[in-house]
């Protein structure tokens, strides 16, 4: 028989999911943090939840550390603090006794660095996948897809996990954008460049197989799945089973072509994220045009770039530092 605070959090987790359309992944990290915390502190009743009690959780937290023997970051221990303030905020208005969410301060946490592509970097990254040899069975294939990836990411500023979960009749190649649902279940619309809707076209062009999903395995694409025979006779529930690539193999995927370009730093999708976006601003582009573009809720979100971007700072720069040498 569940507590009742296990049935409250049970109802919170089903109100996250269904009620805010979260995903599931946020569904399983909101129930991972609280019950950390609830599990700790021995927490049987909403009222049972106090001040003292999320102190002496956060100094638990900040003295924690990882299968790694490292401290967990403070964006994480931030992430347990945000999770239990939404519990708290749920309970609050089903008028159930209990600590008020806004008595819970988030730890400060050091500015984020941005890691991006450099112009040299990034024209050498894009045309790693044309560096490779062809000659293996399925190569052509294989490099066709792995460049159409590298271009979507760049071109889009899409995150692994959009891109991963896109569909081939979602995208029209006559046309250059498309819509994508993001965090939130939130909608906005992405825009693909010349090279981008190029190598779209010659990957899918040769795509032998009948997966509905926009970027798929090598094995697959090469017909190596089910005919429509027996296409027709599944299931809609074995249909729904099938998967694109995962964002794991697409992150593996982006660090290969970096090494091959032979970049040192550590490349991600995320980080293709911060050059389509930091490109954007250095050309000119507006933060809250970028904002749209890139799915923020909030603006503050996409002011880290501003100081990278800053257009004015390095005039003033180049116009009054070292003027007095000779």
């Amino acid at each position: 028989m569940p507590t009742r605070i296990e049935q409250l959090l049970n109802e919170f987790l089903d109100y996250v999911e269904i009620e805010k359309g979260r995903s599931k992944s946020t569904r399983r990290n909101y129930d991972f943090y609280i019950k950390r915390f609830l599990g700790w502190a021995n927490i049987q009743k909403p009222e049972e939840i106090t001040l003292d009690k999320i102190r002496s959780f956060r100094l638990y937290l900040n003295r924690l550390t990882s299968q790694s023997r490292t401290e967990i970051k403070k964006n994480t221990q931030n992430y347990h603090l945000i999770a239990l303030r939404s519990f708290l905020k749920y309970m609050a208005k089903r008028d159930i006794e209990t600590l008020a969410a806004e008595k819970i301060e988030l730890a400060k946490v050091s500015e984020r660095q941005v890691t991006f592509l450099e112009s040299d970097e990034l024209a050498k990254f894009l045309e790693a996948p044309l560096s490779l040899p062809k000659s293996e069975k399925g190569a052509n294939i294989t490099l066709m897809r792995d460049k159409a990836i590298l271009e979507t990411l760049f071109s889009t500023g899409l995150r692994v996990s959009e891109l991963a979960k896109l569909k081939r009749d979602e995208i029209n190649l006559r046309g250059d954008q498309f819509s994508v649902k993001g965090k939130g279940g939130k909608v906005r619309v992405v825009f693909l460049s010349n090279q981008a809707r190029y190598w779209l076209k010659k990957y899918l062009d040769v795509r032998q197989d009948i997966s509905p999903y926009l970027f798929t395995r090598n094995d697959r694409a090469n017909g190596n799945t089910k005919t429509e025979k027996h296409r027709n006779t599944e299931t809609e529930e074995q249909r729904n089973k099938e998967t694109g690539l995962t964002p794991r193999s697409i992150e593996r995927l982006v660090e290969k072509y970096a090494k091959i370009a032979g970049i040192t730093k550590n490349i991600t999708p995320h980080v293709l994220r911060h050059s389509f976006a930091t490109d954007l601003l250095t050309n000119g582009a507006d933060l809250r045009s970028v904002q749209e573009l890139l799915g923020h809720a909030s603006i503050s979100t996409t002011q880290i770039y501003t100081h990278v971007t800053n257009r004015q700072l390095r005039e003033v720069h180049q116009a009054f530092h070292g003027r007095r040498r000779k």
